[in-house]
């Protein structure tokens, strides 16, 4: 289940309010004596995590439950998460003892979709919420997420701003769970504007950037499932991160346009093409007709499908 993005409603008795983590989504399944870690796309990502998995199989105790969450790396300072941080291990699939003490990761358990083979989904957010509690899931790298319910809005995005996290969700009280469906029952308010964007290709750099790309095609899918042009990124990257992802890059070379929809001229004239197989996270400043205004790169994203990558609400 996805939220919408807006403005968070006004009526703190009917909507529950959580905090929105600046990680990636994952379903946990826990059956006997095993739990394992998918993404929105379905992928297994237990191995990336294995600290995780341990810490819910121990909380399990065999009993069998689907849970849904966040994974996210705190910053060591803040304890806020960071999405940069996670990026060092979403792509790790067997993460050394090093990667895992210098990167911690946790998990931020917010709903609960089924408990001994019976669906909660149908149930209304607060029931499955209060069935969540009862599991007592807080441990080494789980938690439980907090929610509130009749605090003023202004509040909760002033204390969410205030310990530096991405924004808060509401989600309304009486909502069942509904899978694979984007529901005005749950709403983001994000601090920042992110999208995500398919890499369609790159441009040449120069100077020290001249044996890498300088920047970053970048396409997403409109209404008609056409791969369309939404902007160019040129910053985010150290100039290790450039390289590694050059060497990805010219992995997946095409040597025609992805695109359904062809970019403007210069782009095309000068493009180095590749498969949109990579999903990346972008944090800009407006969107208009012509692309993403001041594009930054965040990361890669594990937790989505090229696909479901749509273009960004126009801003008016």
């Amino acid at each position: 289940m996805l939220a919408t993005a807006g403005r968070p409603p006004d009526q703190p008795d009917r909507w529950a309010i959580e905090m929105k983590w600046d990680g990636i989504r994952a379903v946990v399944r826990c059956a006997g004596d095993s739990c394992r870690f998918f993404s929105r796309n379905n992928r297994d990502i237990s191995h990336s995590f294995p600290e995780l998995v341990s810490a819910l199989t121990e909380l399990a105790d065999g009993r069998r439950w689907v849970l849904d969450g966040e994974i996210t790396a705190p910053e060591p300072a803040t304890g806020a998460p960071s999405f940069a941080r996670l990026q060092r291990r979403m792509h790790v699939l067997a993460p050394a003892p090093a990667l895992l003490r210098a990167v911690p990761v946790e998990y931020f358990a917010f709903d609960l979709l089924e408990l001994e083979g019976e669906s909660l989904m149908s149930l209304p957010y607060q029931e499955r919420r209060d069935q969540l509690a009862a599991l007592n899931l807080d441990g080494s790298g789980v938690r439980t997420s907090p929610y509130w319910v009749d605090v003023d809005v202004e509040t909760m995005l002033a204390l969410a701003h205030e310990h530096h996290l991405e924004g808060i969700v509401s989600k309304l009280l009486t909502s069942p769970y509904r899978p694979g469906t984007r529901s005005p029952a749950w709403i983001k308010t994000p601090f920042r504007r992110t999208t995500e964007a398919v890499v369609a290709g790159w441009l040449p750099g120069s100077g020290r950037f001249s044996a890498t790309f300088g920047s970053l095609i970048l396409g997403a899918y409109d209404d008609t499932a056409r791969l369309v042009h939404i902007g160019n990124v040129g910053t985010g990257w150290t100039l290790p991160a450039r390289r590694a992802l050059q060497t990805d890059l010219d992995r997946i070379a095409r040597a025609d346009s992805p695109f359904d929809i062809d970019p403007p001229a210069p782009v095309v004239r000068a493009a180095h093409w590749v498969d949109p197989s990579i999903v990346a996270d972008v944090e800009y400043r407006a969107a208009s007709p012509d692309g993403l205004r001041h594009p930054s790169w965040r990361g890669r994203r594990i937790d989505k499908a090229p696909h479901e990558v749509k273009v960004p609400e126009i801003d008016g």
